[in-house]
């Protein structure tokens, strides 16, 4: 007669790839090895085991919880496959997914191997130190930071691991200014007006185009990368763009943003397309930058060129044509590229000898804040912005879209 105080063991069958459990001499086959479906049959197969048992009092029969030594990389695993079907859209994964993945990289590193059970406060610490070694800003380590316990906080809601291992880790404060090691931050700064105008000369008419609008809305560039003909109302004098995705889509709040006249001039050349294109092409870009490709200032070459070095050329630029047929072509910028467009117009003044100060999209937004604010108030300035708030009221709601209007008709 086994102990009732032994837990049979979790196994592979590996004749057939099926996991495996033998309990009082029985064998039940749980479906493929390591799934989710064949844990969570083991773990339910083990509680029902033990609780049919009656304790004689000699052995005291163990507390089993679901999973009770889940690995670190299966948690890990499990949270991402949670993830990949929930931080999504309609367009695709949320920014949100690859943050995830960089802040569970140095726990996997570390705890890989690591029972769910055995991690707590001090490890969570530790991998904390990891990332502040790596160079990351304190604001950037505490985020990551909250991801790891959200992936736990998920795991304790799923039934996978105790509550107990959560709730240790939300012991563990957040890095504070000023008592840490990290470094912090660099606060991001409005970027002055003539550093923005002499950016648009080197970029293509369509980043261009871009740059006005982020300066006149103020909106993320998230939004402004998306923009499309059918999500602009342009029915009052001030139009109205209400993006497909905006930051707080996911709480249920929708996002509207005024277009003023000043707005209206610069999109009205790129309104004359299907109403579900996007309106920013980063393939007219790419023609409009071979076409104005600065010429080769390097030395002449004095030496004749040779038939096998010009069939290497050859070979060569047939070979850069085949990479780039199989890139597939992007339908709109993505934040990414837009920032490394308007990186790739500084870059191309200095070689012209215009010394610009480097920024990034970012910095039109606070830019176009402080402005406002200075004009309207602070209240104004979070309205135009479109900062939500989950206890705003319907009738503030309103008030504040009647205020957006009046602003976008005065300044664009």
């Amino acid at each position: 007669m086994p102990s009732t105080s032994r837990i049979p063991a979790y196994r592979l069958h590996k004749a057939s790839g099926q996991a495996r459990v033998i309990i009082d001499g029985q064998h039940h086959y749980l479906g493929r090895y390591n799934s989710r479906k064949s844990q969570e049959k083991y773990a339910r197969l083990i509680a029902e085991h033990f609780s049919s048992k009656k304790n004689n009092g000699t052995h005291k029969r163990p507390k089993v919880t679901l999973h009770a030594k889940l690995p670190i990389n299966q948690l890990i695993l499990l949270y991402w496959r949670f993830a990949e079907t929930y931080y999504v859209t309609d367009a695709g994964p949320t920014t949100e997914l690859n943050a995830i993945r960089q802040s569970l990289r140095p726990l996997r590193e570390l705890y890989g191997q690591t029972p769910v059970a055995e991690f707590g406060p001090r490890a969570l610490k530790t991998v904390r130190q990891k990332m502040i070694h790596s160079g990351l800003c304190r604001t950037v380590i505490n985020a990551r930071i909250n991801r790891i316990r959200r992936a736990f906080s998920w795991a304790v809601s799923e039934e996978l691991i105790p509550s107990s291992v959560y709730e240790a880790l939300r012991t563990v404060a957040g890095l504070r200014k000023g008592r840490t090691e990290a470094r912090e931050s660099e606060p991001v700064k409005p970027v002055e007006i003539d550093a923005v105008f002499a950016v648009l000369p080197h970029v293509s008419p369509v980043v261009a185009a871009m740059i006005r609008i982020q300066l006149l809305t103020g909106m993320r560039s998230g939004e402004l990368v998306r923009m499309r003909p059918c999500d602009i109302d342009r029915t009052g004098d001030v139009w109205m763009y209400f993006p497909e995705e905006h930051k707080t889509g996911h709480l249920g709040h929708v996002k509207s943003v005024p277009l003023g006249p000043a707005a209206q001039d610069v999109l009205r050349p790129f309104l004359n397309r299907d109403s579900e294109s996007y309106l920013f092409s980063p393939t007219e870009s790419e023609e409009w930058r071979v076409k104005h490709r600065p010429p080769y200032h390097g030395r002449q070459r004095t030496t004749p060129v040779y038939p096998s070095e010009l069939k290497a050329r050859q070979r060569a630029k047939q070979s850069r044509k085949k990479r780039r047929s199989k890139r597939p072509k992007a339908e709109h910028y993505t934040t990414a590229s837009y920032r490394r467009a308007i990186d790739y117009g500084i870059r191309r003044a200095e070689r012209e000898g215009i010394e610009i100060p480097h920024w990034h999209p970012h910095q039109l937004r606070h830019t176009r804040a402080t402005e406002i604010r200075s004009k309207y108030g602070i209240e104004a300035a979070q309205v135009f912005l479109g900062h939500a708030r989950a206890d705003v009221t319907q009738v503030y709601a309103e008030r504040n879209l009647g205020l957006a209007r009046r602003i976008a008709a005065e300044i664009g």
